[in-house]
Protein backbone atom coordinates (compact mmCIF):
# COMPACT_ATOMS: atom_id res chain seq x y z
CA UNK A 1 0.00 0.00 0.00
CA UNK A 2 2.42 2.94 0.94
CA UNK A 3 4.98 1.90 -2.10
CA UNK A 4 5.90 4.92 -3.63
CA UNK A 5 5.77 3.55 -7.25
CA UNK A 6 4.07 6.18 -9.65
CA UNK A 7 1.14 4.36 -11.13
CA UNK A 8 1.91 4.44 -14.96
CA UNK A 9 -0.76 5.33 -17.15
CA UNK A 10 -1.89 2.89 -20.51
CA UNK A 11 -4.30 5.19 -23.02
CA UNK A 12 -6.27 3.09 -25.62
CA UNK A 13 -6.16 4.59 -28.86
CA UNK A 14 -8.94 3.71 -31.95
CA UNK A 15 -11.65 4.04 -34.75
CA UNK A 16 -15.58 4.23 -33.56
CA UNK A 17 -16.08 0.76 -33.16
CA UNK A 18 -13.56 -1.54 -32.54
CA UNK A 19 -13.97 -2.54 -29.23
CA UNK A 20 -12.92 0.16 -26.95
CA UNK A 21 -15.04 0.54 -24.18
CA UNK A 22 -16.06 -3.58 -24.02
CA UNK A 23 -12.12 -3.92 -23.68
CA UNK A 24 -11.61 -1.09 -20.91
CA UNK A 25 -14.66 -2.92 -18.98
CA UNK A 26 -13.17 -6.23 -19.02
CA UNK A 27 -10.29 -5.01 -17.91
CA UNK A 28 -11.54 -2.69 -15.00
CA UNK A 29 -13.91 -5.77 -14.75
CA UNK A 30 -16.27 -4.51 -11.79
CA UNK A 31 -13.24 -2.97 -9.53
CA UNK A 32 -14.09 0.01 -10.89
CA UNK A 33 -14.07 2.98 -7.95
CA UNK A 34 -17.39 4.70 -7.42
CA UNK A 35 -17.31 6.37 -4.47
CA UNK A 36 -21.22 6.84 -3.13
CA UNK A 37 -20.79 10.18 -3.34
CA UNK A 38 -18.25 11.63 -6.14
CA UNK A 39 -20.58 13.99 -8.48
CA UNK A 40 -20.59 12.18 -11.98
CA UNK A 41 -16.91 11.32 -13.04
CA UNK A 42 -16.03 8.11 -11.97
CA UNK A 43 -19.09 6.54 -13.62
CA UNK A 44 -18.34 8.09 -17.18
CA UNK A 45 -15.59 5.33 -16.68
CA UNK A 46 -13.28 7.62 -18.69
CA UNK A 47 -10.41 5.50 -16.28
CA UNK A 48 -10.23 2.55 -14.48
CA UNK A 49 -7.77 1.23 -12.51
CA UNK A 50 -6.22 -2.19 -13.54
CA UNK A 51 -3.85 -4.30 -11.77
CA UNK A 52 -1.87 -7.08 -13.51
CA UNK A 53 0.58 -9.39 -11.83
CA UNK A 54 2.37 -7.12 -9.78
CA UNK A 55 1.39 -3.55 -11.21
CA UNK A 56 -1.18 -1.24 -10.86
CA UNK A 57 -2.03 1.18 -13.53
CA UNK A 58 -4.56 3.32 -14.51
CA UNK A 59 -6.15 2.72 -18.05
CA UNK A 60 -7.93 5.76 -20.20
CA UNK A 61 -10.13 5.79 -22.77
CA UNK A 62 -9.23 8.56 -25.13
CA UNK A 63 -12.22 7.63 -27.13
CA UNK A 64 -14.72 11.23 -26.76
CA UNK A 65 -17.11 11.80 -29.80
CA UNK A 66 -17.94 9.41 -32.74
CA UNK A 67 -18.28 11.81 -35.56
CA UNK A 68 -19.21 9.38 -38.61
CA UNK A 69 -18.03 11.33 -41.69
CA UNK A 70 -14.66 9.61 -42.76
CA UNK A 71 -12.20 12.30 -42.51
CA UNK A 72 -13.30 13.48 -39.26
CA UNK A 73 -12.79 9.86 -38.08
CA UNK A 74 -9.53 10.78 -38.91
CA UNK A 75 -9.01 13.71 -37.23
CA UNK A 76 -10.72 12.33 -34.00
CA UNK A 77 -8.34 9.59 -33.78
CA UNK A 78 -5.28 12.42 -34.21
CA UNK A 79 -7.00 13.97 -31.50
CA UNK A 80 -6.63 10.57 -29.24
CA UNK A 81 -3.54 10.10 -30.44
CA UNK A 82 -2.02 13.65 -29.38
CA UNK A 83 -3.46 13.08 -25.69
CA UNK A 84 -2.80 9.37 -25.56
CA UNK A 85 0.98 10.61 -26.15
CA UNK A 86 0.80 13.70 -24.42
CA UNK A 87 -0.57 11.63 -21.04
CA UNK A 88 0.47 8.21 -21.39
CA UNK A 89 3.49 5.63 -20.00
CA UNK A 90 2.28 3.08 -22.64
CA UNK A 91 -0.52 3.21 -25.68
CA UNK A 92 -2.87 0.11 -27.15
CA UNK A 93 -3.77 0.40 -30.64
CA UNK A 94 -6.67 -1.40 -30.92
CA UNK A 95 -7.76 -2.28 -34.50
CA UNK A 96 -10.60 -4.02 -35.77
CA UNK A 97 -10.30 -7.72 -37.61
CA UNK A 98 -13.47 -7.51 -39.23
CA UNK A 99 -12.75 -4.33 -40.96
CA UNK A 100 -8.82 -5.00 -41.67
CA UNK A 101 -6.62 -2.49 -42.25
CA UNK A 102 -8.07 0.93 -42.85
CA UNK A 103 -5.77 4.00 -43.76
CA UNK A 104 -6.84 5.73 -40.52
CA UNK A 105 -5.07 3.51 -38.82
CA UNK A 106 -1.77 3.50 -41.18
CA UNK A 107 -1.86 7.66 -40.58
CA UNK A 108 -2.27 7.24 -37.13
CA UNK A 109 -0.02 4.70 -36.60
CA UNK A 110 2.12 6.87 -38.30
CA UNK A 111 1.61 9.23 -35.77
CA UNK A 112 2.30 6.99 -33.08
CA UNK A 113 5.40 6.02 -34.44
CA UNK A 114 7.30 8.88 -34.44
CA UNK A 115 6.50 9.66 -30.96
CA UNK A 116 8.36 7.57 -29.91
CA UNK A 117 6.16 6.13 -26.82
CA UNK A 118 5.81 2.21 -26.42
CA UNK A 119 2.62 0.90 -28.66
CA UNK A 120 1.41 -2.19 -28.14
CA UNK A 121 -1.14 -3.03 -31.29
CA UNK A 122 -3.97 -4.77 -30.30
CA UNK A 123 -5.85 -6.64 -32.96
CA UNK A 124 -9.79 -7.00 -31.64
CA UNK A 125 -12.51 -9.95 -32.34
CA UNK A 126 -10.63 -12.31 -33.01
CA UNK A 127 -12.86 -15.04 -31.44
CA UNK A 128 -10.59 -17.44 -33.45
CA UNK A 129 -7.12 -17.42 -33.30
CA UNK A 130 -6.62 -19.88 -36.11
CA UNK A 131 -9.40 -18.41 -38.51
CA UNK A 132 -8.02 -14.86 -38.63
CA UNK A 133 -4.23 -15.53 -38.20
CA UNK A 134 -3.70 -14.33 -42.15
CA UNK A 135 -5.86 -11.11 -41.31
CA UNK A 136 -3.88 -10.48 -38.19
CA UNK A 137 -0.79 -10.85 -40.28
CA UNK A 138 -2.25 -8.09 -42.04
CA UNK A 139 -1.41 -5.65 -39.27
CA UNK A 140 1.99 -6.05 -39.60
CA UNK A 141 2.13 -3.16 -42.39
CA UNK A 142 1.09 -0.68 -39.85
CA UNK A 143 5.20 -1.07 -39.34
CA UNK A 144 4.70 -0.35 -35.31
CA UNK A 145 5.51 -4.30 -34.16
CA UNK A 146 4.01 -7.43 -33.48
CA UNK A 147 -0.03 -7.74 -33.78
CA UNK A 148 -1.78 -8.91 -30.43
CA UNK A 149 -5.08 -10.62 -31.15
CA UNK A 150 -7.69 -10.63 -28.87
CA UNK A 151 -11.52 -11.34 -28.61
CA UNK A 152 -12.83 -8.26 -25.57
CA UNK A 153 -15.99 -10.22 -25.43
CA UNK A 154 -14.31 -13.95 -25.17
CA UNK A 155 -11.36 -12.45 -23.45
CA UNK A 156 -9.07 -14.54 -25.36
CA UNK A 157 -5.56 -13.28 -25.30
CA UNK A 158 -6.16 -10.39 -22.51
CA UNK A 159 -3.02 -12.20 -20.71
CA UNK A 160 -0.74 -12.22 -23.63
CA UNK A 161 -1.98 -8.34 -24.17
CA UNK A 162 -1.23 -7.04 -20.43
CA UNK A 163 2.23 -9.02 -20.34
CA UNK A 164 3.09 -7.11 -23.16
CA UNK A 165 1.79 -3.89 -21.90
CA UNK A 166 3.71 -3.97 -18.59
CA UNK A 167 6.64 -4.93 -20.47
CA UNK A 168 7.10 -1.48 -21.33
CA UNK A 169 6.57 -0.17 -17.91
CA UNK A 170 9.43 1.18 -16.76
CA UNK A 171 10.84 0.11 -12.98
CA UNK A 172 13.47 2.60 -12.69
CA UNK A 173 11.65 5.90 -13.95
CA UNK A 174 8.50 4.82 -11.65
CA UNK A 175 10.42 4.09 -8.44
CA UNK A 176 11.01 7.76 -6.94
CA UNK A 177 13.29 6.72 -4.49
CA UNK A 178 15.61 9.79 -4.55
CA UNK A 179 12.91 12.05 -4.87
CA UNK A 180 11.30 12.27 -1.84
CA UNK A 181 10.27 16.41 -2.34
CA UNK A 182 6.17 17.30 -2.21
CA UNK A 183 4.82 16.78 -5.34
CA UNK A 184 2.18 18.84 -5.86
CA UNK A 185 -0.40 19.19 -8.74
CA UNK A 186 -2.29 22.32 -9.57
CA UNK A 187 -5.90 21.57 -11.26
CA UNK A 188 -8.80 23.13 -12.47
CA UNK A 189 -11.04 24.23 -14.92
CA UNK A 190 -9.64 26.49 -17.84
CA UNK A 191 -8.60 30.12 -17.43
CA UNK A 192 -9.44 29.66 -14.15
CA UNK A 193 -5.41 30.84 -13.48
CA UNK A 194 -3.55 27.85 -12.93
CA UNK A 195 -0.36 29.06 -14.70
CA UNK A 196 -0.34 32.37 -13.30
CA UNK A 197 -0.48 30.76 -9.85
CA UNK A 198 2.71 28.76 -11.13
CA UNK A 199 4.54 31.69 -12.67
CA UNK A 200 3.87 33.97 -9.40
CA UNK A 201 5.50 31.31 -7.12
CA UNK A 202 8.84 30.73 -9.42
CA UNK A 203 8.70 34.42 -10.12
CA UNK A 204 11.56 34.71 -13.18
CA UNK A 205 13.49 31.97 -11.96
CA UNK A 206 10.97 28.98 -13.46
CA UNK A 207 13.23 25.51 -13.28
CA UNK A 208 11.55 23.48 -15.99
CA UNK A 209 12.63 19.94 -14.76
CA UNK A 210 10.97 18.00 -17.84
CA UNK A 211 10.75 19.63 -20.84
CA UNK A 212 12.24 17.24 -23.04
CA UNK A 213 10.74 15.93 -26.12
CA UNK A 214 9.36 13.12 -25.65
CA UNK A 215 9.67 12.56 -21.57
CA UNK A 216 6.86 14.43 -20.28
CA UNK A 217 3.48 14.16 -20.47
CA UNK A 218 2.06 17.71 -21.04
CA UNK A 219 2.14 18.16 -17.39
CA UNK A 220 5.37 20.48 -16.75
CA UNK A 221 6.79 20.09 -13.57
CA UNK A 222 8.35 23.22 -11.87
CA UNK A 223 10.71 22.95 -8.96
CA UNK A 224 10.01 25.94 -6.79
CA UNK A 225 12.12 26.75 -3.27
CA UNK A 226 10.45 28.60 -0.57
CA UNK A 227 12.30 29.33 2.67
CA UNK A 228 14.73 26.66 2.25
CA UNK A 229 12.34 23.37 0.82
CA UNK A 230 11.99 22.23 -2.33
CA UNK A 231 8.77 21.95 -4.09
CA UNK A 232 7.75 20.08 -7.64
CA UNK A 233 4.94 21.66 -8.79
CA UNK A 234 2.77 19.79 -11.97
CA UNK A 235 1.05 22.00 -14.42
CA UNK A 236 -1.90 21.01 -16.55
CA UNK A 237 -2.38 24.11 -17.88
CA UNK A 238 0.24 22.99 -20.69
CA UNK A 239 -1.51 22.54 -24.18
CA UNK A 240 -4.19 24.71 -25.33
CA UNK A 241 -6.74 23.00 -27.30
CA UNK A 242 -7.42 24.03 -31.26
CA UNK A 243 -11.35 23.00 -31.50
CA UNK A 244 -13.57 23.98 -28.83
CA UNK A 245 -16.27 21.57 -28.88
CA UNK A 246 -17.20 21.47 -25.00
CA UNK A 247 -18.14 18.01 -24.44
CA UNK A 248 -14.47 17.01 -25.78
CA UNK A 249 -12.71 19.96 -23.78
CA UNK A 250 -14.39 18.49 -20.63
CA UNK A 251 -13.59 14.97 -21.17
CA UNK A 252 -9.39 15.79 -22.65
CA UNK A 253 -9.64 18.34 -19.26
CA UNK A 254 -10.42 15.01 -17.24
CA UNK A 255 -7.80 12.89 -18.62
CA UNK A 256 -5.04 15.56 -18.20
CA UNK A 257 -6.15 16.02 -14.41
CA UNK A 258 -6.24 12.42 -13.54
CA UNK A 259 -2.26 11.94 -15.02
CA UNK A 260 -1.40 14.77 -12.82
CA UNK A 261 -3.10 13.84 -9.83
CA UNK A 262 -1.67 10.44 -10.05
CA UNK A 263 1.74 11.68 -10.04
CA UNK A 264 0.96 14.11 -6.63
CA UNK A 265 1.05 13.80 -3.38
CA UNK A 266 -1.00 17.08 -3.13
CA UNK A 267 -3.72 18.56 -5.02
CA UNK A 268 -4.37 22.41 -5.22
CA UNK A 269 -8.09 22.71 -6.77
CA UNK A 270 -8.32 26.17 -8.12
CA UNK A 271 -11.64 27.76 -8.41
CA UNK A 272 -12.86 31.30 -9.94
CA UNK A 273 -13.42 33.45 -6.64
CA UNK A 274 -15.37 35.94 -9.39
CA UNK A 275 -17.25 32.45 -11.18
CA UNK A 276 -17.81 30.74 -7.53
CA UNK A 277 -17.69 26.97 -7.29
CA UNK A 278 -19.02 24.70 -10.21
CA UNK A 279 -20.22 21.70 -10.97
CA UNK A 280 -17.39 20.76 -13.21
CA UNK A 281 -14.66 21.93 -9.89
CA UNK A 282 -16.50 18.88 -8.03
CA UNK A 283 -15.87 16.35 -10.97
CA UNK A 284 -12.18 17.43 -10.50
CA UNK A 285 -11.94 17.24 -6.88
CA UNK A 286 -13.77 13.87 -7.36
CA UNK A 287 -10.65 12.84 -8.98
CA UNK A 288 -8.39 13.81 -6.21
CA UNK A 289 -10.67 12.34 -3.40
CA UNK A 290 -11.39 8.75 -5.53
CA UNK A 291 -7.62 8.58 -5.47
CA UNK A 292 -7.23 9.66 -1.82
CA UNK A 293 -4.75 12.51 -2.03
CA UNK A 294 -4.37 15.35 0.09
CA UNK A 295 -6.62 18.45 -0.81
CA UNK A 296 -6.63 22.28 -0.83
CA UNK A 297 -9.12 24.55 -2.69
CA UNK A 298 -7.64 27.86 -3.76
CA UNK A 299 -9.94 30.49 -3.88
CA UNK A 300 -8.20 32.46 -6.89
CA UNK A 301 -8.79 36.21 -7.88
CA UNK A 302 -9.96 37.22 -4.19
CA UNK A 303 -8.66 40.14 -5.57
CA UNK A 304 -11.26 40.96 -7.64
CA UNK A 305 -14.28 40.17 -5.33
CA UNK A 306 -16.57 43.03 -3.81
CA UNK A 307 -16.08 41.84 -0.03
CA UNK A 308 -18.03 42.80 3.10
CA UNK A 309 -17.62 40.86 6.71
CA UNK A 310 -19.40 37.98 5.62
CA UNK A 311 -18.22 37.21 2.08
CA UNK A 312 -15.37 34.78 3.09
CA UNK A 313 -17.91 33.01 5.51
CA UNK A 314 -20.90 32.66 2.59
CA UNK A 315 -18.67 31.64 0.01
CA UNK A 316 -16.99 28.89 2.05
CA UNK A 317 -19.99 27.37 2.91
CA UNK A 318 -20.71 27.39 -1.18
CA UNK A 319 -17.78 25.15 -1.56
CA UNK A 320 -18.35 23.04 1.42
CA UNK A 321 -22.06 22.17 -0.04
CA UNK A 322 -21.01 21.35 -3.52
CA UNK A 323 -17.81 19.44 -2.41
CA UNK A 324 -20.04 18.09 0.41
CA UNK A 325 -18.10 14.69 -0.32
CA UNK A 326 -15.01 16.17 0.92
CA UNK A 327 -15.40 18.58 4.51
CA UNK A 328 -11.59 17.90 5.03
CA UNK A 329 -10.79 20.03 2.08
CA UNK A 330 -8.99 22.98 3.26
CA UNK A 331 -10.01 26.18 1.66
CA UNK A 332 -7.52 29.08 1.12
CA UNK A 333 -8.39 32.68 -0.82
CA UNK A 334 -5.65 33.94 -2.88
CA UNK A 335 -4.75 36.02 -5.62
CA UNK A 336 -1.87 35.26 -8.01
CA UNK A 337 -2.66 38.77 -9.58
CA UNK A 338 -1.44 40.62 -6.22
CA UNK A 339 0.09 37.29 -4.71
CA UNK A 340 -2.22 37.67 -1.47
CA UNK A 341 -1.65 34.87 0.88
CA UNK A 342 0.75 32.99 -1.63
CA UNK A 343 2.91 32.30 1.27
CA UNK A 344 -0.53 30.76 2.70
CA UNK A 345 -0.42 28.07 0.04
CA UNK A 346 2.96 26.28 1.07
CA UNK A 347 2.16 26.50 4.84
CA UNK A 348 -1.07 24.47 4.05
CA UNK A 349 0.77 21.84 1.53
CA UNK A 350 2.97 21.53 4.49
CA UNK A 351 0.17 20.75 6.74
CA UNK A 352 -1.65 18.67 4.41
CA UNK A 353 1.18 16.43 3.46
CA UNK A 354 2.01 15.62 7.25
CA UNK A 355 -1.12 14.51 7.84
CA UNK A 356 -1.20 12.39 5.20
CA UNK A 357 1.53 10.89 6.27
CA UNK A 358 0.50 10.66 9.95
CA UNK A 359 0.68 7.61 11.68
CA UNK A 360 -1.58 6.79 15.08
CA UNK A 361 -0.71 4.23 17.78
CA UNK A 362 -2.96 1.54 17.40
CA UNK A 363 -3.95 1.49 21.43
CA UNK A 364 -4.51 5.26 20.68
CA UNK A 365 -6.71 4.44 17.78
CA UNK A 366 -8.78 2.32 19.99
CA UNK A 367 -9.31 4.34 22.69
CA UNK A 368 -10.63 6.96 20.47
CA UNK A 369 -13.33 4.09 19.20
CA UNK A 370 -14.45 2.77 22.14
CA UNK A 371 -15.34 6.11 23.47
CA UNK A 372 -16.88 6.51 20.08
CA UNK A 373 -18.66 3.32 20.55
CA UNK A 374 -19.93 4.30 24.24
CA UNK A 375 -21.63 7.47 22.96
CA UNK A 376 -23.36 6.33 19.59
CA UNK A 377 -24.06 2.83 19.72
CA UNK A 378 -23.47 0.10 16.51
CA UNK A 379 -26.49 0.03 14.34
CA UNK A 380 -28.06 -3.24 14.74
CA UNK A 381 -30.23 -5.66 12.03
CA UNK A 382 -33.17 -8.06 12.74
CA UNK A 383 -31.76 -8.05 16.23
CA UNK A 384 -28.32 -8.79 15.36
CA UNK A 385 -25.65 -5.75 16.92
CA UNK A 386 -22.80 -4.70 15.23
CA UNK A 387 -19.29 -5.40 17.58
CA UNK A 388 -16.27 -3.26 16.52
CA UNK A 389 -13.02 -5.79 18.07
CA UNK A 390 -10.35 -3.87 17.05
CA UNK A 391 -9.14 -0.87 14.73
CA UNK A 392 -5.37 -0.32 13.32
CA UNK A 393 -3.56 2.03 11.21
CA UNK A 394 -2.43 -0.10 7.98
CA UNK A 395 -1.23 2.39 5.76
CA UNK A 396 -0.49 6.21 4.98
CA UNK A 397 -0.86 8.77 1.87
CA UNK A 398 -4.14 8.55 2.90
CA UNK A 399 -3.86 7.11 6.35
CA UNK A 400 -5.59 3.94 6.06
CA UNK A 401 -7.73 2.38 8.92
CA UNK A 402 -8.54 -1.81 9.05
CA UNK A 403 -11.64 -2.19 11.10
CA UNK A 404 -12.59 -5.64 12.34
CA UNK A 405 -15.99 -6.20 13.08
CA UNK A 406 -18.09 -9.53 13.86
CA UNK A 407 -20.16 -8.52 10.32
CA UNK A 408 -19.38 -6.02 7.75
CA UNK A 409 -23.04 -6.12 6.34
CA UNK A 410 -23.88 -4.04 9.82
CA UNK A 411 -21.22 -1.64 9.27
CA UNK A 412 -23.06 0.95 7.65
CA UNK A 413 -21.61 3.72 5.69
CA UNK A 414 -22.96 6.49 8.09
CA UNK A 415 -21.44 4.83 11.16
CA UNK A 416 -18.40 4.67 9.14
CA UNK A 417 -18.87 8.59 8.66
CA UNK A 418 -19.46 8.70 12.45
CA UNK A 419 -16.26 6.74 13.21
CA UNK A 420 -14.16 9.24 10.54
CA UNK A 421 -15.44 12.12 12.15
CA UNK A 422 -14.35 10.93 16.09
CA UNK A 423 -11.18 10.50 14.59
CA UNK A 424 -10.98 13.50 12.75
CA UNK A 425 -11.66 15.41 15.88
CA UNK A 426 -9.33 14.00 17.79
CA UNK A 427 -6.34 13.63 15.58
CA UNK A 428 -7.00 16.33 13.13
CA UNK A 429 -5.85 15.15 9.57
CA UNK A 430 -6.82 18.28 7.52
CA UNK A 431 -6.77 18.51 4.14
CA UNK A 432 -6.71 14.28 3.69
CA UNK A 433 -9.14 11.85 3.02
CA UNK A 434 -9.22 8.73 5.43
CA UNK A 435 -10.03 5.47 4.17
CA UNK A 436 -11.70 3.02 5.97
CA UNK A 437 -11.45 -1.05 5.49
CA UNK A 438 -13.47 -3.17 7.10
CA UNK A 439 -12.75 -6.42 7.91
CA UNK A 440 -14.78 -9.52 9.36
CA UNK A 441 -13.47 -11.67 11.96
CA UNK A 442 -16.23 -14.68 13.40
CA UNK A 443 -17.62 -14.40 17.28
CA UNK A 444 -14.14 -13.88 19.54
CA UNK A 445 -15.47 -16.24 22.43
Amino acid sequence: MGNNKKKPIVAVVGRPNVGKSTLFNVLAGEKISIVKDTPGITRDRIYADVSWLNWNFTLIDTGGIEPDSKDVILSQMREQAEIAIATADVIIFLVDVKQGLVDADAKVADMLRRSHKPVVLVVNKVDDFKKYEADVYEFYNLGIGDPKPISSVNRLGLGEMLDEVISHFDEDALEQEEDDRPRVAIVGKPNVGKSSIINKLTGENRVIVSDIAGTTRDAIDTEVVHDGNEYVFIDTAGLRRKNKIKEELEKFMIIRTVSAVERADVVVLVIDAEEGVTEQDAKIAGIAHDRGKGIIVAVNKWDAVEKDDKTIYRFTEKVRNTLSFMTYAEIIFISAKTGQRLNKLFETIDMVIENQSMRIATGVVNEIVTEAVALQQPPSDKGKRLKIYYTTQAGVKPPTFVVFVNDKELMHFSYVRYLENKIREAFGFKGTSLRFIIRERKDEK
